[in-house]
């Protein structure tokens, strides 16, 4: 769609589930699972929307899915369906991998860097191999020296490749990578999480990552079990809710399943809900 002068295009790379419990921490199933159905291993489903901007002649990504490095146990536990993938998404838009410029990650969790690199030659090797990646330098060293609560979801043949052939342009806070392109750091899911803000004749779109995952994490106390920052996300979530619903923000959601991207409103009762833009 246009948002402005720029084009914003959602791409995914499939879809794949997490148990329901750590995704709505404190909330009770009774509660979380009326929107959001477990299977019989209390997995729900999730998408992996990554989002290609269009600005000033460059082709910019925003995150990268899974990727198709996992092996089989991880495939099967995290029940992968990457239908398409990434390559395929970014070819129904006329690109191939040679064609991206920059790529953002708001994190480095394997399902938003995961394809960042790609095997090949006994090794890895960035999936982009043109483009400069931007994540917060926090972010990357928390990622490099991961400890026993977050190893799980760092995993280094995702990130560490990029800083051997140079291709990293690490950040140290909210920064202007381009005119109307920025990142904003978004402190909760982890402490340098960053989220990214599209601004084009007056317009404005926030990809969110994982602030604010899907739709049904909309009201304040529904936060993930996986944030190491509880009380940060929350005090972050209200900010950015704010001044999304006071200036008309377009939001963008990476993991919901059937919702990709709307504005927030207001009910009776001041609690924010979601009007969906479809299509």
């Amino acid at each position: 769609m246009k948002l402005g002068a720029f084009d914003i295009q959602p791409v995914t790379d499939g879809r794949f589930r997490l148990d329901g419990g750590a995704m709505f921490g404190v909330v009770p199933r009774v509660l979380w699972e009326k929107c959001c159905p477990a299977d019989d291993q209390n997995r729900i489903q999730l998408a992996l929307t990554c989002l290609l901007i269009r600005a000033h002649g460059k082709h910019i990504l925003v995150d990268t899915g899974l990727g198709n490095k996992l092996d089989a146990k991880s495939q099967t536990m995290f029940a992968v369906d990457r239908t398409p993938p990434l390559h395929d998404s970014l070819h129904a838009q006329g690109l191939t991998a040679e064609d991206i410029h920059m790529v953002i990650n708001t994190h480095l969790h394997f399902d938003h860097s995961g394809g960042n690199t790609v095997s090949a030659n006994g090794g890895h090797l960035p999936t982009f191999p043109k483009a400069k990646y931007f994540v917060q330098r926090g972010e990357y060293e928390d990622a490099m020296n991961a400890n026993e609560r977050t190893k799980a979801s760092y995993r280094c043949e995702n990130f560490a490749p990029i800083e051997d052939l140079k291709q990293w342009g690490f950040l140290q806070g909210d920064t202007e990578l381009l005119p109307g392109i920025s990142v904003v750091v978004t402190h909760g899911h982890t402490a340098y999480h960053q989220g990214v803000k599209i601004e084009s004749e007056g317009k404005v779109a926030f990809y969110l990552g994982d602030l604010i995952p899907t739709v049904s994490h909309l009201p304040l106390p529904y936060i993930m079990g996986y944030d190491l920052y509880p009380l940060q996300t929350l005090a972050t979530k209200r900010w950015i809710l704010d001044r999304a619903f006071n200036e008309g923000w377009l939001l963008i959601f990476e993991h919901d399943p059937r919702v990709q991207m709307g504005y927030v409103k207001k009910d009776i009762e001041g609690k924010y809900y979601l009007e969906a833009v479809k299509g």
